[in-house]
This record gives structure tokens, sequence and C-alpha cells, in this order.
């Protein structure tokens, strides 16, 4: 069997480690995988997993609308298509799974949607009512729809996106990181150890995530340290807006924030099922965050951290609990480890990509 995964770009974050690991597991089963993808623009950094697979570069595909560069994009695709000759061609994205089905397929075509823009501030109002009606369309031209996490695919067929019976969630498979130990993880940080707590932020600095309400909740915690790592669009503004108990320190590695982090916060507007969380999860981390997408699959809210709504001080609320009962961060940090070990192993994702392909391919 051959499979095509198509992506727009395998920028920094989940949503890229998880198709490497499905491009470097699937092989070992016998099913030939092969990455299609664009390249990141402006700001991103593309994802250091993207360096263990051979990927196929589509150089006219990008993440932004554009027609004339959308339209070469589907011609470059067409052409790997033919070199290829997949069973199934698997997207993932928006974007990607836009080009590959604006026009019907000969082979069978899985989307994965990693999350959803419909909560994403960047495509709000009419955006989101054109972004719900083309992936209507798109659906009817899907054999199947996987989610990474059960609650997207409710939120997607509340807006009438697909039916029931093409979704299936796969959550996804995540290795533990060999998290640095503090001393040596603050100082790659950058971060003096006071005797504060430390509060760990790690996203793309962009809209979606929200990193000003991160800045917000800090300047109501003047007691704690926070440390936001990551890069993207709002970087600059972040930097120049941050008050002065946060560190603002661009990319870095997870190992590295979690060494150093007491708790992790999430601010995200959407999320799909972040890996981020997992992995902080894995680590021994109580995680503080919104409670969109699938995060409420990843934390058990009260027993591995706290899911809270969008309002600032509910965040800043939990954020206090924690900080002040320390006996309840080990509780959570030893549940959180054992519950993300038996929930997100790569056993458990690459088995399911599997039984869905046979389903499909005979």
């Amino acid at each position: 069997m051959r499979v095509l995964h198509v992506i727009a770009r395998l920028n920094v974050g989940g949503t890229a480690r998880y198709i490497t690991q499905l491009a470097n597991e699937l092989p070992k089963h016998g099913i030939e995988t092969f990455v299609a993808t664009g390249f990141v623009q402006g700001n991103e950094v593309e994802d250091p997993s993207a360096q263990s697979i051979q990927v196929i570069r589509i150089p006219a595909l990008g993440r932004s609308i554009n027609p004339i560069k959308d339209h070469l994009a589907r011609k470059q695709l067409d052409k790997i298509i033919g070199e290829i000759k997949p069973d199934i061609i698997h997207t993932h994205t928006f974007k990607a799974g836009y080009i590959t089905r604006m026009r019907k397929q000969p082979v069978p075509v899985i989307h994965t949607f990693h999350g959803h823009l419909l909560d994403d501030p960047e495509f709000s109002g009419f955006k989101s009512k054109v972004i719900i009606a083309i992936e209507r369309k798109l659906a009817k031209k899907s054999a199947e729809l996987v989610t990474v996490g059960e609650i997207v695919g409710h939120e997607l067929l509340e807006k009438s996106i697909g039916v029931k019976e093409q979704y299936t969630s796969i959550a996804p498979g995540v290795v533990a990181l060999n998290v640095t130990e503090r001393a040596e993880a603050l100082k790659n940080c950058g971060i003096t150890d006071n005797g504060q707590p430390i509060i760990g932020w790690l996203a793309r600095v962009t809209g979606v995530k929200n990193p000003m309400k991160a800045l917000e909740v800090a300047r109501a915690i003047p007691t704690a340290r926070f440390v936001i790592a990551g890069g993207g669009d709002l970087l600059e503004d972040v930097i120049a807006a941050a008050p002065a108990n946060v560190s603002v320190i661009g990319w870095a590695k997870a190992e590295d924030l979690f060494g150093a982090s007491d708790v992790i916060l999430s601010t995200s507007e959407n999320e799909g099922m972040p890996v981020a969380l997992i992995e902080a999860q894995l680590a021994g981390k109580p995680v503080v965050a919104t409670n969109v997408g699938s995060v409420s699959e990843v934390i058990a809210d009260g027993e591995t951290g706290l899911v809270t709504d969008k309002n600032p001080r509910s965040l800043i609320t939990a954020l206090n609990t924690l900080i002040g009962d320390t006996d309840k961060r080990a509780a959570m940090s030893t549940l959180a480890a054992s519950r993300a070990q038996s929930l997100f192993s790569v056993d458990r994702m690459i088995n399911a990509h599997i039984a869905l392909y046979k389903s499909i391919v005979k």
C-alpha cells in the first residue's frame, strides 16, 4: 500500500511531529509513506522532526490563500500524484485539504483535522462562514474524516461538515521528552532561579495562541516568573508589552522549558489536541489551559491540571491555586505522566491508522 500525505507546511508544532511519526513508523508495517509539503513562511521555523524524513516539496504551496499560487500548487501536486501513484491520499490542515480536494481525485482521500479554523481570530466573521461552506463541500469528496480528538469532531458536525459515519478520532502518539535538569534548563532559558514559581508558555506567538492573554495573566501574578517561548508574527509586540516578571525567549527547546517550569500555561483561542500539552503531561507538569478543542481530553481537570474558560480571571485563579499548593502540584505531576503514557502511545496511533487505511484499500 502507498499513502501520500499532503500538508501546507511542517512548521514547529504537534502537527508536524504527528506526520513525521507516521512517515517513520508506517513503513515498518508495510505501508510506503510519502510526505509532500510546501515551505514555512515569514517568521515561522520548520519543525526539527522534518529532518528525520524525506519530503517532496510543492514550491507553490503555502498557508495563505492565493488563487494563482493555489492553482500552480495543484498542478505541482498532480505531477507528484502521477509519479507516486498512491492508493490513498491523506491530507492535513485546511490549505492542503483544499488544494487536494478542489477537484475530485481518482483515489480515496482522507482528511485529518488537527483542529479547525472556526474559532481562529484570523478567520472570524465572514471568513469563518466561507471556510465552513468550503469544508462542507470538501467533506463530500472525502472517503474519511479524521479528527485529532473527539471534541473537535463534535464541533465540526455541529457545523454540518460531513456526516457522523465519516469520522474517526485518532489521538497523537507522543514520545516523552528527555527533560533537561532544572539548573541547566534555567541557564538555557536565560532565567535566574530566585525562588519564584516559574510558569512556562510554549506555542507559536500568534493570535490563535493569544500570548497577550498570557501577559495579562502575568501582570496579575507579579510573584511568579513567566517564560514565553516560541516565535511568530506577534513576537515583537509581546516583547514590547511584556511586564517585568515575563521573560520572552523566542524559540526554545521544549525539554528546556519544561525542565525550568513548575506549571505550564496555555491561553489558546482554538486547538485540536495540542501535542505540546501532551508532552508537558508526559514530563509530569501540571497544566492550566483554556477549554478549547480537545484540550479537556489531554488534561484531566482537577487531576492532572486545571481547565478553565477563556476569561483571564479564571486562568489567574487556577494558577494561584497551583502556585499556593505544592502538594497538589506533586500529586498532579505523578498522575499526569502515567495518564499520558497510557492514552497517547505511538503504537496506538499507528495501529489506528493501519486499520483505517485497510478499511479503505482492501
